[in-house]
């Protein structure tokens, strides 16, 4: 086959492209290691600083924290004073990757990714034979990783924007109303709620045990004794009469969403509502070709559609199923009012009622 001719300009644009990706694929490692031993915490708080007073500061060796501050530091991380020769974190950078409790935090992100270089012979596997990958089957830094990357967001946004949005639910939450948080997993969003609802009675859903009892751990260590935790499928769990039912970030994990939009349809009462958070996507794969569909169509592919195929139906949504697809399953599943309330860079919420 005759060799067709290189255009320069447009090879060096996409090597420049892929180095990119190799610093930040290498880099990855670095910022959990930056996270567990409080390196961006510290920096953040009391920067700017030497390599050798932050590694005095953390308990930690100068020449690695010297080298891991120059990495960070050529990746935008945090911000390097050549002139002191030290190192510090602007506000952006801080609420990134120094404040735990920035709706922004976004370190939790690289634990996952950790799992999917675990799990990549699993999923190559998958790719051959066509069938699914348990979520329970996947290494275990994607659970923590998932709780830790989702949970600024929820504690951010969940009882200041996104529950006021909902039609007279706050005030029902408010007076006692009784809740199911479908697809819990350890719980953030359902110790949120009860936290601040003290009034009404959670219960926790999760078809993976595993994320069940952390689940039950997480309630403990917050205080919480108005929620309660059980394993089951969103199309067999327990319970009617529920006033209110959520879904954080896994409905298009499932393999019959709209069998579980029957069931939750089923258990509600005649004015309840459900709740769906989903990944932010337009409605085309030409709208989401940008940064954030990047990254939701690389989880998609390595963790939700290898989940969904691997149980029932095996409708496999993917992470980038858009509002106007999510509608057709849930409207599908029984309910017939349905609308976007919140819109973020992150996430669609969605309104269904009977």
């Amino acid at each position: 086959m005759e060799l067709m001719e290189l255009n320069e300009t447009k090879l060096h644009e996409l090597l420049g492209k892929v180095v990119t990706e190799m610093g930040a694929a290498a880099n990855g490692p670095l910022v959990i290691i930056g996270d567990k031993l409080g390196l961006y915490k510290t920096l953040s708080e009391s920067g700017p600083l030497t390599p050798s007073e932050l590694a005095m500061a953390t308990s930690t060796s100068e020449r690695y924290v010297r080298e891991w501050l120059s990495a960070q530091a050529a990746s935008g991380y945090i911000t390097y004073d050549a002139e002191k020769n030290n190192f510090s974190m602007t506000p952006e950078q801080a609420a990134v990757f120094g404040d735990a409790k920035s709706p922004v935090f976004m370190t939790g992100a690289f634990y996952a990714i950790t799992s999917v270089y675990h799990d990549e012979p699993k999923i190559e596997q998958a790719f051959i034979t066509g069938e699914g990958v348990s979520w329970g089957d996947h290494n275990n830094c994607l659970f923590c990783g998932t709780e830790k990357f989702f949970s600024p967001s929820y504690e951010g946004n969940l009882i200041t924007n996104w529950l006021p949005a909902l039609e007279g639910v706050v005030e029902k939450l408010e007076k006692g109303a009784k809740v199911a948080d479908i697809g819990c997993g350890h719980a953030a969003s359902t110790v949120i709620m009860a936290k601040a609802f003290p009034n009404s009675t959670f219960y926790g859903f999760d078809f993976h045990d595993k994320s069940i009892r952390k689940a039950k751990q997480r309630a403990r260590e917050a205080g919480v004794s108005n929620a309660s935790f059980k394993v089951a499928t969103a199309k067999n769990f327990p319970g009617k009469d529920y006033d209110f039912v959520t879904f954080f970030d896994c409905l298009h994990d499932m393999g019959d969403p709209v069998g579980a939009c029957a069931h939750v349809k089923d258990v509600l009462k005649p004015d309840g509502t459900c709740m769906v958070v989903e990944p932010f996507a337009k409605d085309t794969l030409e709208e989401n070709l940008n940064p954030v569909g990047r990254a939701f169509y690389a989880f998609s592919t390595m963790l939700c559609t290898p989940c969904s195929l691997n149980q029932e139906v095996g409708l496999a949504l993917g992470a980038q199923a858009g509002e106007k697809r999510l509608k057709e399953v849930i409207t599908s599943g029984g309910f017939n009012r349905f609308k976007k309330v919140v819109e973020t860079p992150f996430n669609l919420i969605l309104e269904a009622r009977a």
